[in-house]
C-alpha cells in the first residue's frame, strides 16, 4: 500500500514542479541564430493565454520552465521585426526550434497554385468555403508580409463574412482578424513563410433555392475546383464535371487570371454533406444516353482534392453551419494568430463553439466502437484545425474522447 502511495506523491510533486521547454530561435534567411528575440510561452487551453515571457541569448537559446510544459499543447512565439512566428510544443517535447525570416513587401515571391470553392445550401442560406493555397518560392527565403495586408479578400454582393484562418508550413490553421479594405473587401496581415501556406475563408449568401454569383479573383491561381454536394446543379464557363469526393460533386474549371470575375449558377438544395461518404468512390454512371457525366480527376489535383474536400464535408457534417451561421462581431479581436503583425486594426473574433445536434449524435453513438471513437477524433482533429472549435473546447471534447477509450480498453 505505501508504494502506490509513494508513486503518487513523486507524480505530484512532478506536476508541481512542471516542466523544462528548452529552444533555439533560427533565421531562416541568414540560417544564424537570432539574438534579442523576445520569446512567449502560450498555453491553448482557455484562450491562448501568455504564461511565460524571455529573449533568446546570443546563441539564439531560450528557456522556459513552468507547469504544463511536457504535459499540455503548447505554441512558443518569437517576435521578429514585429511579426510573430509561431511553432507547437505538443505534449512530451521538451525541445524546439522556432524558424523567423527576414520579411519583404514584394509579392512577386508568392504564387497561388489552388483556389477551392465548396457551396453547401442551408435553407434560405447558402454556405461558402474558399481556400486558398499560397506558395512562397522566395530566394533567399524570407516571409511575405505587409502590415496593411498582404492577402486581400473581396467577396460576392451581399455575402456576410463569417471567418477567415490560414497557416504556414506547419499547417496549423489560426483564426485571423480581418482589416477592412472597403465594401465586400478585407485584408489579413500573415506572414507566408517559405514553402507552402494556405487561407480558408466561409461566408454566407441568400439562397432562394437558385442563385447566380459572382465570385471576384483578386489573385491569378493556377488550378480552380468547385465542389456541392449532390443535387445542387453548378454551371459556370469552363467548368467541367471532375469526380466525386467525401459526398460532394467536383468541378475543374483550370486556371483563372488575375481580375477576372467568375459567375456560377447554382439551383437546388442538395443533401447534407457526411464526411467519410463518397470515399473513393467511382466515377457515376452516366446520362440518359449513357455517356459519362462524372470524370476522374487528374493526378494533378488529387493532393490538392482530398485535404480540402474532407475538411470541409466533415465540417458541414459536424454542425459547422450553426457554427458559422453566427455573425461576427466588429471590433472585437480574435486569439492571437499564426505568423500575424503584432499590431494593426482587427475587426474579426474568433467564435466560441458548442455542440451540434449532429455532434450530440456523434457523441451518442460512441460507446462501444472502437471505429466509431477513431472517427469521433478525427472529425474533432478537423474542427480544430479549421478553426472553428476553441482550444478550451477542444480539451474538453479530446478528454471525453479518452475517456471513453479508457472504458474500452478496461472493457
Amino acid at each position: 500500500m505505501a508504494a502506490p502511495a509513494v508513486l503518487a506523491g513523486l507524480l505530484l510533486a512532478q506536476a508541481a514542479r512542471g516542466g523544462t521547454l528548452h529552444g533555439t530561435v533560427k533565421n531562416g534567411t541568414t540560417g544564424a541564430p537570432a539574438a534579442g528575440v523576445p520569446v512567449l510561452l502560450l498555453s491553448l487551453q482557455g484562450g491562448m493565454e501568455t504564461v511565460a515571457n524571455t529573449k533568446t541569448d546570443a546563441r539564439g537559446a531560450f528557456q522556459f520552465d513552468s507547469p504544463g510544459v511536457g504535459e499540455r499543447p503548447m505554441l512558443v512565439r518569437a517576435v521578429y521585426r514585429g511579426v510573430n512566428f509561431h511553432t507547437a510544443a505538443p505534449p512530451g517535447r521538451d525541445a524546439i526550434q522556432v524558424e523567423v525570416f527576414e520579411p519583404s513587401s514584394d509579392s512577386k515571391i508568392v504564387t497561388y497554385p489552388s483556389r477551392v470553392v465548396i457551396f453547401q445550401p442551408n435553407g434560405p442560406k447558402l454556405l461558402v468555403g474558399e481556400e486558398f493555397s499560397v506558395r512562397n518560392s522566395s530566394s533567399p527565403p524570407q516571409a511575405y508580409f505587409r502590415t496593411d495586408g498582404n492577402f486581400e479578400i473581396e467577396l460576392p454582393d451581399k455575402a456576410e463574412l463569417q471567418q477567415v484562418s490560414a497557416w504556414g508550413p506547419s499547417a496549423m490553421p489560426v483564426v485571423q482578424a480581418t482589416i477592412e479594405h472597403g465594401a465586400n473587401k478585407y485584408a489579413i496581415a500573415f506572414a507566408f513563410r517559405p514553402g507552402e501556406n494556405g487561407v480558408r475563408l466561409s461566408y454566407l449568401l441568400p439562397y432562394t433555392g437558385s442563385s447566380s454569383i459572382r465570385l471576384p479573383s483578386r489573385y491569378a491561381v493556377e488550378n480552380l475546383l468547385v465542389a456541392a454536394p449532390p443535387g445542387v446543379e453548378v454551371r459556370a464557363d469552363g467548368l467541367q464535371p471532375a469526380g466525386t469526393e467525401q459526398g460532394m460533386n467536383l468541378y475543374r474549371g483550370g486556371a483563372l487570371s488575375a481580375g477576372r470575375t467568375l459567375e456560377i449558377s447554382l439551383s437546388g438544395q442538395g443533401s447534407a454533406v457526411a464526411a467519410g461518404d463518397g470515399q473513393g468512390q467511382e466515377p457515376s454512371g452516366g446520362g440518359p444516353d449513357g455517356s459519362p457525366n462524372i470524370q476522374v480527376i487528374p493526378s494533378r489535383l488529387d493532393v490538392l482534392k482530398w485535404p480540402v474536400v474532407i475538411g470541409f464535408a466533415g465540417l458541414f457534417a459536424l454542425g459547422a453551419i450553426f457554427l458559422l451561421r453566427r455573425p461576427v462581431p466588429t471590433g472585437m479581436a480574435p486569439p492571437p494568430a499564426a505568423e500575424t503583425p503584432s499590431v494593426g486594426k482587427r475587426a474579426g473574433e474568433s467564435r466560441g463553439s458548442h455542440p451540434s445536434a449532429s455532434v450530440a449524435q456523434v457523441d451518442a453513438e460512441v460507446t462501444t466502437s472502437l471505429d466509431a471513437l477513431k472517427d469521433r477524433l478525427f472529425r474533432l482533429e478537423l474542427r480544430r484545425q479549421a478553426g472553428t472549435i476553441s482550444e478550451e473546447e477542444y480539451a474538453k471534447e479530446r478528454a471525453k474522447a479518452e475517456q471513453v477509450l479508457r472504458e474500452l480498453v478496461r472493457g
